[in-house]
C-alpha cells in the first residue's frame, strides 16, 4: 500500500499521536503522528519503558491546546472491564465524573473544566454524536470499554476542522482498536461484587495480502449486575464489526458497525434517595418489591438499543492531494416505563383517574432518533504548508413522547400500545416529533513559516435548521409546527513553536459554539427565540515536555462563554429565549510522568478551575475548584500493577439565588477522594493454542469513601435527592489471546 500522506499537525489530529494503535506489552511508539495516520504508527520489537509508552496520560509535542492521550495498556490495567468512556477519562485534568451503581453499570455525566456533558463534543473514529434534542451522552448506550482502543481528551474547541454541536467546551476523542495483523482471538470474562459478570470474545482474520490486505475485527461481550443501587440490575449485550482494506493502492477503505441493547431497572428520576430514604435503607436505596409504591421494581425498567456505523474512504490522489470522507448513520431507542416520583412527595393517584384513588402515577417515555450524516476533508500540500477545506452535513428525525399511565393497573407488553386515544392533554404530556439539518464548511492553512514554527489559521461556518411538529408540545401541551435558523462564524488560529527534540509550546485563539436546546421551542411561539447559538471564546497557552524518563506538561487557559440561552421570564405569546450573560472559565492544568526504573514509574496530574457566572460573580454548580491524582505504576516481565489515586474538588450544587442565598453554601459538596488498585500477571505460549493468558485483580475505591456526589433539590428540603460514591468492589478477570 502507498502510504498516504497525513494531515498535518493540528489540533484534532496531533492528539491522537499514542493512540488508536492497540499497543502491546512489546511495542512501544517511537515517533508522533496525527490522526489521518494513525495506523500508519511505527512501533519497535523491543520493548523499553520510556515515559511516553507507560504515561496514563500525556500530551503531544505538536498540540495546539491541552490535552490527554490515553492509551489502550492503561484502560485494560487500570479501568474496570465493565466500564465505558467515562470511567477511562476520569483520570485527566479537569475531569471529574463518578457512578453511582458501581463501574460501568450506570449513566455517568463527566464534567470538563465545569462544563456540562451538553457543553463539549463527544466523537468516536473523528465523528461526533449526541443526543438530538441536546448534544448530551449517553455512556453506556453505545460504545463499551472493551471495544474502546484509546481516547483523547482536547480540552478546548481545537482548529475550524473539529466538527460538533458543542465545540464550546472542548472534545473527548474515542477511537475503535486497530484489526490485528496476524490471525488470532480471545475470551475474555469478569467478575465481581453486585453478581457483576462479563464474558467476550473477539476475533481477527489477520491481514489477508493476496486480497487488498484486507483484516476484519469482531468483538461480541456481555454484561449482568444486580447493580450496587438497591435492585438496579443491568443486562448489556454489545457486537461489533469492523473491517479495513487497501482497495487501491491509494484509497483505504474502513467499515465499521457496533449495536448495542442494554435492559436496566431504575427509575426515570435517578436522582437518588432522600436523606429519609437513606437513614430507613442505606445509601444504595433506590428500587423495592412492595407493589403499593413508587419505588416498585415492576414499575420502572427501561431498554435501550443503539447502533452506529460508518465507511470511511482514504485517498491520495498523487501531488500532494488527500482526501478523507466518512459517511455513517447511528440510532439511539429509549423505552421506558416509571413512576413519577420516588422520593415520596407525591401522593399516590394518577392525573388520570379520580382524585383521592391510591393508584401508582407513572409514564410511558420514548425517545427514539435516527442521525445520517457525511464528513468530507480535502487538503494539498504546499511548499509553505498545508491547506484544508472540507464541510460535516448531519440530519436527524427524533420520535419523543411521554403519556400518563397508572402503573398499578398493570404494563402492556410493549409500552408504544399504551398511547391514549383520543392524543390530548392531560394523558399525554408531549407527543413530539422534531428535525434538525446542519451545514458546516471550514477552511484552514497550516501554515510552516519556519521549521519549528507552525501557524493555523482557520475559519468555519454554521448554519443549523431546527424544527418541531408536535401533536402536543413539551410544557406547553399545545400543538406546534415551528423552524428556527441559527447561523455563526467562527474564526480559530494556533500556534505550535517547537522549542528542541524534547520541548514545544502551543497557542490558541478560537471561538466554540454549542446547538441551542430543544427546550427552547417549548413556548407559544419559537420564532421570536434569538438566532445566535450560545458562544466561547478561548484563549490558552501551554508547554509540553519529553524525555526518556519524563514528559510533562503545563497549560493555563480563559474561556468566556457568552450569549448564554436563558428565558426572558415572560409567558404566552410573548415568551422567547434570549442570549443574556454567561460565565468566565479560568485554570491551570499539568500532568507529569517519570520513569524511576526497575519497572517503577510515578504519575501525577492536577488542576484549579474556576468557572463564575456573569451575572452574579458566583461559582456556578456542578464545577468542581480542582481535581488531581497521584499514582504509581508497575511493568516488569510477566507483572503489571497501578495504584491511582484521584480527588475531585468541592462542588456547588444549586446555582446561586439573590432571594435565598444560603442556600448556595448548604449545598456544597465537599471534595472527594477515590483509590483504584490494579494487579496483572501474564502468561505465555500455554498449551492448547494459548498465546497469553492474563489474570487481573482490580480494587475500586479501595479505601471505602462513600462521600456524596450530587444533590438534586426537591419541592422541599425533605424531598431532595443525595447520590453517593459507590463502595469498595473488586473484579478478577482473565483473558486467553489465541
Amino acid at each position: 500500500m502507498k502510504k498516504l500522506t497525513p494531515y498535518a499537525a493540528f489540533a484534532s489530529s496531533l492528539t491522537l499521536a499514542l493512540l488508536s494503535n492497540y499497543l502491546h506489552a512489546d511495542s512501544v511508539i517511537s515517533k508522533e503522528t496525527s490522526d489521518d495516520d494513525i495506523y500508519e504508527l511505527v512501533v519497535t520489537g523491543a520493548y523499553v519503558k520510556e515515559a511516553t509508552a507507560v504515561a496514563p496520560t500525556q500530551a503531544s509535542l505538536r498540540s495546539t491546546e491541552p490535552q490527554s492521550m490515553i492509551t489502550r495498556d492503561f484502560i485494560e490495567l487500570a479501568v474496570a472491564p465493565t466500564a465505558e468512556y467515562s470511567r477511562i477519562v476520569n483520570i485527566a485534568p479537569s475531569l471529574s465524573g463518578d457512578s453511582a451503581n458501581g463501574p460501568g453499570l450506570s449513566e455517568t455525566k463527566t464534567t470538563l473544566r465545569g462544563f456540562s456533558d451538553d457543553q463539549y463534543n463527544i466523537t468516536f473514529d473523528g465523528i461526533p454524536w449526541g443526543d438530538t434534542n441536546n448534544p448530551a451522552h449517553h455512556s453506556t448506550s453505545f460504545f463499551p470499554g472493551t471495544t474502546i482502543g484509546g481516547v483523547v481528551v482536547e480540552r478546548g474547541p481545537g482548529n475550524a476542522s473539529n466538527l460538533g454541536f458543542a465545540t464550546f467546551g472542548g472534545s473527548i476523542n474515542l477511537f475503535s482498536k486497530k484489526p490485528a495483523d496476524e490471525l488470532g482471538g480471545s475470551i475474555f470474562a469478569s467478575s465481581g461484587n453486585w453478581a457483576t459478570h462479563l464474558l467476550g470474545a473477539s476475533f481477527e482474520t489477520g491481514r489477508d495480502k493476496e486480497f487488498h490486505n484486507t483484516a476484519i475485527q469482531l468483538n461480541i461481550q456481555q454484561i449482568n449486575s444486580d447493580g450496587y443501587l438497591s435492585l438496579n440490575s443491568v443486562t448489556s449485550n454489545n457486537y461489533m464489526f469492523k473491517l479495513t482494506s487497501d482497495v487501491t493502492d491509494n484509497t483505504v477503505l474502513t467499515v465499521f458497525s457496533t449495536k448495542n441493547d442494554i435492559k436496566y431497572a431504575s427509575p426515570d428520576n435517578s436522582s437518588g434517595p432522600t436523606l429519609a430514604q437513606i437513614a430507613l435503607y442505606g445509601n444504595n436505596y433506590s428500587l423495592n418489591n412492595d407493589p403499593t409504591s413508587f419505588n416498585y421494581v415492576g414499575y420502572n425498567y427501561s431498554h435501550k438499543q443503539t447502533d452506529f456505523s460508518y465507511i470511511r474512504l482514504e485517498s491520495d490522489w498523487g501531488n500532494g492531494w488527500n482526501s478523507d470522507n466518512h459517511l455513517y448513520t447511528y440510532a439511539y431507542d429509549n423505552q421506558t416505563i416509571s413512576s413519577t416520583d420516588p422520593t415520596g412527595a407525591t401522593a399516590p393517584g394518577t392525573k388520570a383517574g379520580p382524585k383521592g384513588n391510591k393508584d401508582i402515577p407513572g409514564i410511558d417515555k420514548q425517545n427514539a432518533y435516527r442521525v445520517y450524516g457525511d464528513i468530507f476533508k480535502l487538503s494539498k500540500e504546499f511548499s509553505l504548508g498545508i491547506a484544508r477545506v472540507g464541510f460535516w452535513y448531519e440530519t436527524s428525525d427524533t420520535d419523543r413522547h411521554q403519556y400518563d399511565l397508572d402503573l398499578s393497573l398493570g404494563l402492556v407488553p410493549d409500552p408504544r400500545e399504551t398511547k391514549p386515544a383520543p392524543v390530548q392533554y392531560p394523558s399525554v404530556l408531549f407527543d413530539q416529533k422534531s428535525k434538525y439539518n446542519t451545514l458546516q464548511p471550514f477552511a484552514e492553512f497550516e501554515w510552516k513559516a519556519t521549521d519549528s514554527l507552525t501557524v493555523t489559521p482557520g475559519v468555519k461556518t454554521v448554519s443549523i435548521t431546527r424544527s418541531v411538529d408536535a401533536i402536543v408540545n413539551q410544557t406547553t401541551r399545545l400543538p406546534e409546527d415551528a423552524s428556527v435558523d441559527y447561523n455563526t462564524t467562527l474564526p480559530y488560529l494556533t500556534v505550535n513553536q517547537q522549542l528542541g527534540d524534547n520541548l514545544a509550546a502551543y497557542a490558541q485563539y478560537a471561538k466554540g459554539f454549542q446547538i441551542p436546546d430543544l427546550k427552547s421551542f417549548y413556548i407559544t411561539d419559537p420564532t421570536k427565540n434569538s438566532s445566535e447559538p450560545q458562544l466561547s471564546t478561548n484563549k490558552q497557552i501551554g508547554i509540553v515536555g519529553k524525555a526518556p524518563s519524563i514528559t510533562w506538561d503545563f497549560d493555563v487557559y480563559n474561556i468566556d462563554f457568552t450569549n448564554k440561552y436563558v428565558s426572558n421570564g415572560l409567558s404566552g405569546s410573548d415568551a422567547a429565549y434570549i442570549n443574556v450573560g454567561g460565565v468566565t472559565y479560568k485554570g491551570v492544568e499539568g500532568q507529569l510522568t517519570y520513569v524511576i526504573g526497575n519497572g517503577f514509574s510515578v504519575y501525577t496530574n492536577g488542576s484549579i478551575n474556576q468557572a463564575k457566572s456573569l451575572t452574579t460573580d458566583k461559582t456556578i454548580a456542578h464545577s468542581p475548584d480542582m481535581t488531581a491524582a497521584l499514582g504509581m505504576l508497575y511493568d516488569y516481565g510477566s507483572w503489571a500493577g497501578s495504584l491511582i489515586y484521584k480527588r475531585t474538588g468541592e462542588v456547588h450544587q444549586t446555582e446561586y439565588d439573590p432571594t435565598n442565598p444560603t442556600a448556595f453554601d448548604a449545598y456544597k459538596t465537599p471534595a472527594y477522594d477515590n483509590v483504584d488498585l490494579g494487579i496483572a500477571y501474564t502468561l505465555a505460549n500455554l498449551q492448547g493454542g494459548i498465546k497469553r493468558l492474563k489474570l487481573q485483580a482490580n480494587v475500586f475505591n479501595l479505601l471505602d469513601s462513600q462521600q456524596v456526589t450530587s444533590i438534586s433539590t426537591g419541592k422541599t428540603a425533605l424531598y431532595d435527592q443525595y447520590l453517593h460514591q459507590a463502595p469498595r468492589s473488586f473484579q478478577l478477570s482473565m483473558k486467553a489471546d489465541f
